[in-house]
């Protein structure tokens, strides 16, 4: 069993909070994390149904990507299913994490998923939102350790730049330095100047990497204080956004396109602008409501939008743009539930977390097609 701390701990090196959209409505919703967590429940929404699922099935956490709580409750009382879900989930001890844009956003999230359902070659980000900043690490070791120290980096993710990984750049010198009285060295002895052939490892390390590298750089250092410098640098970082734009492996028509969109999302049925003649290769997919994205996706020369909750206007819009859109539903997002599970089943493993996954198999979709 583990702490409800160190699993969210967890999934937010997946998804950091730092990723959400200004304003989201993010993070611990209801209960505390501060317990121990033996069953996690992985949802797109959080309704009655799936509080009550959740009680059957005896879950400590659930993680949502939809907000139970998006806008101020006037009053938590049985007579609203906004109160009826806080109440049952604190009687219960059901503790509430979401996790929305910033899940939307991040590497291999809501969106990621969508792409690789519509098997899109080449996805890069459609809405960029935040460019990490980068930092140049130099850290002084003792030749003796140079290679621990090397690889200690590599493993916590350093070095990682463009299309390669573990870069790294070694200099040889000399270190001086005298350990004064309360000091426990590693080498030399108390108040005597110590010369030491060390080398100087330079290497790249993003924002969220930096607690990460530098925890694993002083565990494998042999030294009792490390010398090491952090510096901002200009070189461009990883891009995130909302949305993703790739290009079909093979081109198709706007019909057979959206047939396409059906088949990969196990949807009933889609909304479809556009000629059903159009050829389709080049695709912009957005989870959720990307009404306010219609413009992105034809200027970044998508041929057809993949999004949900397209308003009648929005659609006018992008037929008077040339931009063909399938709207298959909102809640195509659900992908995350299997997607959040797999993430967190190895990171869990890896941190030898003794908890359960599982996806919550409440059916939220409001819609139905007759």
């Amino acid at each position: 069993m583990a702490n409800g701390n160190h699993v969210i701990q967890l999934f937010e090196e997946f998804a950091p909070k730092h990723l959400a959209v200004e304003g989201d409505k993010i993070g611990l919703q209801i209960g505390t994390l501060n317990k121990p967590v033996r069953r996690v429940m992985v949802t797109l929404d959080v309704l009655e149904s799936v509080v009550d699922e959740a009680i059957e099935r005896d879950v400590d956490l659930i993680i949502a990507h939809h907000p139970p709580i998006f806008s101020a409750l006037a009053q938590v009382n049985d007579r609203s299913a906004a109160g009826r879900i806080v109440m049952k989930c604190i009687r219960h001890d059901i503790a509430v994490y979401v996790a929305h844009t910033n899940l939307d956003v991040c590497q291999g999230g809501v969106n990621d998923w969508m792409s690789e359902a519509l098997g899109l070659v080449d996805p890069t980000v459609l809405i960029p939102t935040y460019e990490e900043p980068m930092y140049k690490l130099s850290v002084f070791v003792p030749t003796t350790h140079r290679q621990a120290v090397s690889e200690a980096l590599g493993r916590a993710g350093a070095g990682r730049l463009g299309d390669y990984e573990d870069c790294q750049f070694t200099v040889l010198g000399e270190g001086q330095f005298t350990p004064l009285e309360g000091s426990d060295p590693y080498l030399g002895q108390h108040g005597k100047t110590e010369h030491v052939e060390e080398v100087k490892i330079e290497t790249i390390v993003t924002e969220s990497q930096k607690k990460r590298v530098l925890k694993a750089m002083t565990d494998a250092h042999p030294y009792e204080e490390v010398a090491y410098d952090l510096i901002r640098d200009d070189i461009d970082g990883p891009v995130f956004g909302l949305g993703r734009i790739g290009r079909l492996e093979v081109p198709l028509t706007l019909a057979a396109f959206a047939e396409h969109v059906k088949t990969s999302f196990d949807v009933e049925a889609v909304r479809v602008v556009g000629d059903p003649n159009r050829i389709i290769e080049k695709v912009a997919v957005l989870g959720g409501d990307g009404n306010k994205y219609v413009s992105a996706a034809h200027f970044k020369g998508a041929d057809a939008y993949v999004t949900g909750d397209l308003y009648f206007h929005v659609a006018h819009d992008a037929m008077a743009l040339g931009l063909s859109v399938v709207d298959p539903g909102h809640h195509v997002e659900s992908v995350m539930k299997q997607g959040v599970v797999d993430v967190m089943r190895e990171k869990c493993e890896r941190a030898k977390l003794d908890v359960e996954l599982f996806v919550s198999e409440a059916d939220t979709n409001p819609f139905r097609f007759y």
